[in-house]
């Protein structure tokens, strides 16, 4: 098995770990999507261009990253994004009254309950890949651009390169 097909075979094994990580109430509301090859170069370029565009910072340095990388994992929210607990971290007092609104980079507001789903399956694909010796690093910049870019669809993403090297790419990043 060459390397290229060992960092699909352990990014998948991160995006399993990311599914069945614990959920509120066990809704399946983890989506996530391994971008390599060609489609990782694209979407390295697309993030720069978004920084230009956009004129946000650190798109550039995070967009060159994600080129210099073997693979990216999406983790988005996808589903019901209501966990129909009428909690109201979200700042509403019932789900019913739940809903989102467009914004800049992402919809909202976010189910503070959904919002954990996602992070504790961030940290479950981060830990995988602690587990198996990959670099790695967790970034917001890559949920913006696969919303705008078309790659998922999703009111809130994560987005987690890979990189098998000697040195770790993701470090002293200027």
């Amino acid at each position: 098995m060459s390397i290229q097909q060992t960092i699909i075979t352990m990014t998948e094994m991160m995006a399993a770990a990311a599914v069945t990580a614990p959920k509120a109430r066990g809704d399946n509301v983890i989506g996530y999507r391994i971008l390599h090859g060609e489609q990782l170069q694209e979407f390295g370029r697309q993030m720069i261009e978004y920084g230009k565009e956009s004129q946000r910072k650190n798109y550039d340095r995070d967009g060159n990253n994600v080129l210099n990388s073997d693979a990216l994992l999406i983790i988005f929210l996808n589903g019901e994004h209501r966990a129909s607990l009428n909690c109201g971290a979200c700042g509403y007092d019932t789900c019913a009254e739940f809903h989102l609104r467009q914004g800049p980079e992402f919809d909202g507001p976010v189910c503070a309950i959904r919002s954990i789903d996602l992070g504790t399956a961030v940290g479950s694909a981060v830990k995988m890949a602690s587990i198996l010796n990959i670099d790695n690093r967790v970034m917001y910049r890559v949920g913006p651009v696969a919303r705008k870019y078309g790659w998922i669809d999703g009111p809130l993403a994560v987005g987690i390169p890979v990189s098998i090297t000697a040195k770790n790419i993701f470090f002293d990043r200027g």
